[in-house]
């Protein structure tokens, strides 16, 4: 994944608003205009960049309803449907108080100019802000992709499988991604069977339900095997494939392939039971849409939460996020997060992978440096547990270098934990796999790395620790704090490493 100013844009770009930028000779800064940095528009800052550069072509837009309105809801949904024919001719898709629609530029401004027309004629004059009616903002559809970059080093959850029978027994977690394929490892402990009223669901256009259970891009089953599940055998070793570089291909970036052997994988909580909820296309991308149809569907399961059936969630996808678009944690994916949290679920994110960029030193020379602030949504959610990786010896090389850094945009220390994220094998399908058995033919497992692997670390610790002290269950923000106060300090800034490595005994013994 890359950022704004991330590899390939030289280094981040000063906004226009913030004027000139001294030469070196100028004994005066600029600073910015603040009304042009803070002002209210219904029209969301990320939105207006795409439409600035659209020229004519449709842009995926999410437009949030006013929950305010005078018909709540349900009255909001037929104005905005209403308006939306009449610019447009076409209709929406709703995702709770969300309507997901693709319109052009000019069609953009002609829905916002008539909503706020019904606004002006009904506001309140001791209301600041734009006036509204219908519409609350509109923000990007934004494209949601894996947060990869590239086993278990230690997470202790051995030694708690071992002393508790930390199994994540009789617990549910969804994993929202590119799908669960039905690999092997799923079967001793019949992970991705079907409870009574919890059914796999697709959110991509296109997709039937049941092919929740296909992942033709591989990320979906790598992440669900790091969370769950089981393979030994006795009778030959498990093949993986693992990527590596020599000093023939390390100019290049080009990876070699080589073959393991060992007798057994096992996942963080390996009888967990796992939900997919895939909203990731077979190509690996998706739309932000999908993601909270998938966190609507969460919560509808749990019936608001009166009747928790999925205990939590892994969300090892997301997008960049920019402090100057809006307030970091505010968006539409990061306060249904919220939402969902307060209604007892656990939600685990991964904080991205844009924790690098490039600039230029005094020589115009190249040079890679870690940046602060670059936290993914929905990482920036307040109520989340966010994650970051670290390297495979994280006591003494710590965190990994492309982890994305806190705090958020809005000064908040993130991210909450870190877990092991660099060369981890589990679970292969589609693409991912197929790179992998070109080489290594008989090869089920795979590696790979990046924030999203180190997510299901944590959430399978949590799955175990929910097991064994089930009291906790519906109690997501005291199951943050216990897994924060017990996570082993590696001695690094808080932006990077946040509480610490995750730790499952510590935890279970802390309570």
């Amino acid at each position: 994944m890359s950022m704004p100013g991330d590899p390939g844009g030289g280094g981040p770009e000063i906004p226009r608003e913030y004027g000139a930028t001294s030469d070196g000779t100028s004994p005066r800064e600029h600073v910015p205009a603040a009304p042009d940095l803070v002002a209210d528009s219904i029209i969301s800052r990320p939105l207006m960049e795409r439409m600035a550069v659209a020229e004519g072509r449709q842009l995926g837009v999410v437009i949030e309803l006013r929950t305010s309105h005078p018909g709540g809801v349900r009255g909001a949904y037929e104005q905005v449907n209403a308006l939306v024919r009449e610019v447009a001719g076409t209709e929406t898709r709703q995702v709770g108080s969300y309507l997901a629609v693709a319109l052009t530029a000019d069609e953009i401004r002609d829905l916002v100019d008539r909503d706020m027309a019904k606004g002006r004629s009904r506001a309140d004059a001791s209301t600041p802000g734009a006036p509204r009616w219908s519409i609350h903002r509109l923000w990007p559809n934004f494209e949601v992709t894996p947060l990869t970059h590239r086993s278990v080093i230690t997470t202790k959850c051995a030694a708690a499988h071992r002393t508790f029978e930390a199994s994540g027994e009789g617990i549910v977690w969804a994993v929202l991604d590119s799908g669960i394929a039905p690999h092997a490892h799923f079967d001793l402990h019949r992970n991705l069977e079907e409870l009574p009223g919890i059914r796999h669901r697709s959110f991509v256009p296109g997709k039937t339900h049941a092919e929740a259970l296909l992942d033709e891009h591989g990320h979906g089953t790598h992440v669900a095997g790091i969370l769950a599940g089981e393979s030994i055998s006795k009778a030959a070793p498990l093949i993986a494939a693992a990527w590596y570089q020599d000093e023939r291909n390390a100019m290049t970036g080009q990876l070699d392939v080589r073959r393991l052997e060992v007798e057994s994988f096992r996942g963080m909580a390996p009888r967990c039971r796992l939900l997919s909820c895939k909203v990731l296309r077979d190509d690996g991308t998706g739309d932000v849409t999908a993601v909270l149809a998938a966190l609507q569907y969460i919560n509808d399961l749990n019936a608001g939460g009166r009747e928790l059936k999925v205990h939590g969630v892994n969300l090892s996808v997301g997008y960049p996020f920019d402090p100057s678009w809006f307030g970091a944690g505010l968006s539409p994916v990061c306060r249904e997060v919220d939402l969902l949290v307060r209604s007892g679920v656990v939600v685990v994110v991964a904080a991205g992978n844009t924790g690098y960029g490039f600039a230029q030193d005094t020589g115009s020379r190249a040079v890679r440096l870690g940046l602060d602030m670059t936290i993914n949504d929905p990482g920036n959610s307040d109520l989340a547990i966010t994650v970051g990786s670290t390297s495979n010896s994280p006591h003494v090389s710590g965190v990994s270098y492309f982890s994305s850094k806190g705090p958020t945009g809005d000064g908040r220390p993130k991210p909450d934990l870190v877990a092991p994220g660099e060369r981890i094998v589990s679970a292969g399908s589609g693409a991912l796999l197929r790179r992998a058995t070109d080489t290594v033919k008989d090869a089920m497992f795979v590696e790979d790395s990046g924030t999203s692997m180190a997510a299901p670390h944590v959430s399978g610790v949590i799955a175990g620790f929910l097991s064994v002290h089930r009291e906790f269950i519906g109690r997501p923000r005291e199951v943050k704090e216990t897994l924060m106060r017990s996570a082993i300090d590696l001695g690094r800034d808080r932006s990077f490493q946040g509480a610490g490595l995750v730790d499952a005994m510590r935890a279970i013994q802390l309570v």
